[in-house]
């Protein structure tokens, strides 16, 4: 049986979004949002309600989707003359085909040798390397601080969280923090080593991240009005 075509919202002039129906045993009433992060209409529904009716309030609201779209931050490609920032430095992507350098960063430029072709995986796969040379070396350097064990330290494109730690000491990074200013990437990092002592959001907790990272309000506080936009690259 093939599966059903996909819901759109036609925004007018040709554009249309994905619309994708939640079920929630919880929800009391029909609710929406805009996922940024995969340019798609949510609308969380309770038991009872129609697929015609959850279909209907996002008609009824399309005026609204229109202006949370037009609210988000541009997408930027991984491709020559975009510019991107590293540590919260802009660098504008230069492609450099006769060079046999890989992708280094030099005075304002991300210089990227190869081919055309291969430009955004190198681009990205050098995000992740310096993610992985910006933060592992925190993070067990604040470890060691505490006296406690980092086991394995990874990096995922995680979309929901910037970081995590578990009770075993594995750490998991978003390595789009590379692209955050870095006394952001490097509250992140105390943060979840906090995370060792405490696995919670204790006033203890707190107090250790604040040891650890010194004044982080307006580190968390850009996270909060600019960590979306970082999602907007690649």
């Amino acid at each position: 049986m093939p599966s059903p075509s996909p819901l759109m919202l036609d925004l007018g002039n040709g554009r249309q979004i994905a619309i994708e129906l939640k079920l929630s045993a919880t929800a009391r009433r029909l609710s929406m949002r805009v996922d940024g992060l995969r340019d798609r209409v949510v609308v969380v529904h309770p038991p009872g309600i129609s697929r015609r009716v959850a279909l209907g309030f996002v008609q009824e609201k399309r005026a609204w989707v229109q202006t949370r779209l037009a609210a988000l931050p541009p997408r930027i490609p991984f491709a020559a003359g975009a510019e991107i920032p590293l540590l919260g430095q802009p660098h504008r992507i230069c492609p450099a085909p006769e060079a046999r350098r890989g992708v280094w960063a030099e005075d304002g430029v991300l210089w990227v040798s190869g081919q055309p072709e291969h430009l955004p995986r190198r681009v990205r796969d050098y995000l992740i390397r310096r993610a992985e040379d910006e933060i592992s070396p925190r993070a067990h350097q604040l470890a060691l601080r505490l006296g406690r064990r980092l086991n394995r330290v990874s990096f995922r494109d995680v979309r929901s969280r910037w970081g995590s730690c578990n009770s075993h000491g594995d750490m998991t990074f978003s390595w789009r923090l590379v692209l955050a200013p870095e006394p952001v990437l490097s509250y992140v990092v105390a943060h979840e080593v906090a995370h060792l002592v405490e696995l919670n959001h204790s006033p203890r907790f707190w107090a250790l991240v604040a040891d650890l990272a010194g004044d982080y309000a307006a580190d968390e506080r850009w996270l909060k009005d600019h960590g979306s936009r970082l999602h907007r690259y690649g």
